[in-house]
């Protein structure tokens, strides 16, 4: 009775000191994504504030335009970011609806200062997307041939 005491207590006790230890381990895990996120957030950021030093042209509204697309071409950026590197489901998902939104609000802006909208083009989230190669037709066809039950 006494040995199955100690080796409960051998037990809790190491379970006491692992637990820390994994939760190192799956720390450094959190670490390893960090150097490359603050790289890609501080050249999404230099970006953003480039943008936003828009010269006065006399048109408050086209200057508010001016300044609010970079800003919020800047929260796609970061927003992508977070899809990229963060593990947080409840902030993911609002970095999918920031995405959204942000990119509403700029073709908004830009309707109502007369400007074009930019050609469609695949979600930041998708990269480039390239079209097939249509089908050959010296390539043979392949068909699948259902068996009757």
């Amino acid at each position: 009775m006494v040995s199955t005491a100690r080796f409960g207590l051998v037990l809790v006790g190491a379970t006491c000191l692992l637990a820390p230890m994994i939760a190192i381990a799956r720390a450094g895990d959190v670490r390893d994504v960090e150097p490359p996120f603050l790289a890609e957030n501080q050249r999404v950021m230099d970006t953003m504030m480039v943008g936003m030093a828009v010269k006065p042209s006399g048109d408050t509204d086209r200057d508010f335009a001016a300044m609010m697309i970079p800003h919020h071409e800047g929260a796609i950026g970061m927003a992508v970011l977070e899809l990229r590197y963060g593990r947080n489901e409840q902030l993911r998902r609002i970095a999918q609806e920031v995405i959204v939104d942000q990119q509403q609000e700029i073709a908004a802006m830009r309707l109502a200062v007369g400007e074009p909208l930019p050609p469609s083009a695949p979600a930041p989230t998708q990269g480039s997307v390239t079209k097939a190669a249509p089908p050959d037709p010296a390539a043979p066809a392949v068909h699948t041939q259902m068996k009757n039950q």
